[in-house]
């Protein structure tokens, strides 16, 4: 694979293990237009590549992904949401929609073992990342929130098919409605984590020992074990994304949106109205 080819991505692979960071021009990897545009392109690959028995995902800098790039996506996404958009805005957001969610998808789909190792904040589509892995660990100070309430947005792109399958209904529904933040210890309870380690450091060289016991095992029947799994699930999860697609696409443009994102610029607390 030609490096050169991703911008929101650096890749490197030894010892068949692929080590994938994100690298997004946006704040705390944000993912912008070339991160939904490579996702797909660059899972696909490495499910190809014989080289590769398994995927270790991290975020470069401060944080593992702090969700959406509202910026960089406010061009594409501003006039499709906006309140009274047309049908064939609506319809047009459906397409984008379900383009971020097959970005995400392709990591729960990839031929391969993903392990996701959190550090810092993972937020709203960053949570989207880490929960379309096979496996996520993370530092002692990382933390986690399912945050879409809190910009008036139905999480869209995979927390609410995939969570249930790790965390339970109870708890998804707790992240969905609330938008909190939870600790890493909070996380390792619920089973979103397997792991917790004491610090970054620790952190990547355990996820990548962990990789490496993956990568040491019978590569065919690890896929096969990651196809046996996903198929008892991926037919729900399919029709969740369905759902929330055509939810969002024909319900997103609401004043309370509007609120959200001016709250949001504007560092104060949003005032909802329900409309």
């Amino acid at each position: 694979m030609d490096q050169a080819r991703y911008l929101a991505f650096d890749r490197a692979v030894a010892d068949h293990v692929a080590t994938v960071t994100l690298r997004g021009p946006g704040k705390g990897n944000a993912m912008g237009p070339d991160f939904w545009r490579e996702c797909p392109q660059l899972f696909s690959e490495l499910g190809r590549d014989d080289e590769v028995r398994v995927v270790l995902l991290r975020g470069s800098g401060a944080a593992f992904c702090y969700g959406l790039d509202l910026l960089a996506m406010a061009g594409e996404l501003g006039a499709l949401a906006a309140p009274g958009a047309a049908a064939v805005e609506r319809a047009r957001l459906l397409d984008v929609i379900e383009g971020m969610q097959r970005a995400l998808h392709a990591v729960f789909s990839c031929k391969k073992p993903v392990v996701a190792a959190v550090h810092g904040w993972c937020i709203g589509g960053g949570l989207d990342l880490a929960a379309a892995a096979d496996l996520r660990v993370c530092s002692g100070g990382a933390r986690f929130s399912l945050r879409e309430v809190k910009l008036a947005i139905v999480a869209d792109v995979g927390s609410l098919q995939y969570l249930p399958h790790l965390i339970g209904e109870a708890a998804t529904r707790e992240l969905a409605f609330t938008g909190k933040d939870i600790d890493a210890n909070r996380a390792l309870a619920l089973g979103l984590v397997s792991e917790v380690f004491a610090d970054d450091d620790a952190l990547f060289s355990g996820a990548h020992r962990l990789a490496q016991q993956i990568a040491d095992n019978p590569p065919l029947v690890v896929q096969g074990i990651k196809r046996v799994m996903n198929r008892r699930i991926e037919g729900e999860i399919a029709s969740g994304l369905r759902e929330v697609a055509a939810w969002n696409a024909a319900f997103l443009g609401t004043e309370d949106l509007g609120e959200a994102v001016a709250a949001f610029a504007e560092r104060r607390p949003a005032r909802f109205t329900g409309r």
